[in-house]
């Protein structure tokens, strides 16, 4: 693996890029992976963890404003230039040199009326900013380490007041991290229970999504439903994400169950 470019330290976490195979990678503050593009299909989720955050389309499927923390090399804003045009995304982040390495070396989309780069601390931005979304996706790391200040119970109660009624908030942790089940709680707490999980394909990371407002359940019917169109518009895994949704929630035959009855 050939080091590319070091990068300012930023928030103290050394940048580095790096090719491999035809795949790009950021790496911030130690050797994992905190993004990757594939050189020859820049636009789209290289990594399993990326792929399934899309999963929130499942419960918001037509959303028109993002709001991101953490931007890593911009996949995401990327994906949403390419497949979902209209939708406006605000991305939050507090490095830098993560913004400078996303523009030089990830082909980060310039900013425009329907992408905004926002260099700042997200734990302090989101409070600041009550009803600005319909989805929030939350994805602050350093090296393998999520970020605590994004993990109080204070941060995830302004988090449920910054999405609109319907909105869903969108997490990644890893799956061997240690508080991820303190920080899961604490996500119930702000959200009145209504929490679900579902895991990346590679089993690396979990994805929570926390719901404002909706239905107490849905059905699986209606889900697979979506799941189908889901796939056929964005050429991702949602057949999957379903059946991850079964495998890690509380459900019948019938129904996933949303809220806790």
């Amino acid at each position: 693996m050939a080091k590319l470019s070091k990068w300012f330290p930023g928030k103290g976490a050394a940048i580095a890029v790096s090719e491999r195979r035809g795949v790009r990678m950021l790496h911030i503050g130690g050797d994992a992976i905190q993004s990757a593009m594939r050189l020859s299909a820049p636009e789209e989720l290289e990594l399993e963890y990326t792929r399934a955050m899309m999963a929130f389309l499942l419960f918001c499927p037509e959303p028109m404003d993002v709001l991101m923390v953490g931007l890593g090399a911009g996949s995401i804003p990327r994906f949403m230039r390419a497949r979902m045009p209209d939708v406006r995304v605000t991305v939050v982040e507090i490095n830098p040199g993560v913004v400078t390495a996303a523009r030089r070396y990830f082909d980060l989309p310039p900013e425009d009326s329907h992408l905004r780069v926002v260099l700042g601390d997200g734990a302090r931005y989101v409070p600041g900013h009550p009803g600005s979304a319909q989805v929030l996706l939350l994805d602050g790391f350093e090296d393998e380490a999520h970020a605590t200040e994004l993990c109080t119970q204070g941060f995830y109660a302004a988090a449920h007041e910054a999405l609109r009624e319907g909105g869903v908030l969108c997490v990644n942790f890893m799956a061997d991290d240690p508080k991820r089940e303190t920080w899961f709680r604490r996500i119930e707490k702000s959200f009145g229970g209504r929490v679900l999980q579902l895991s990346a394909e590679d089993d690396v990371n979990r994805i929570v999504l926390a719901l404002r407002g909706g239905p107490a359940r849905v059905a699986w019917d209606e889900l697979k439903t979506r799941a189908r169109s889901l796939k056929r518009r964005y050429a991702l895994p949602f057949d999957y994400f379903v059946s991850s949704l079964k495998r890690h929630n509380p459900h019948t035959s019938r129904y996933l169950r949303i809220a806790p009855e």
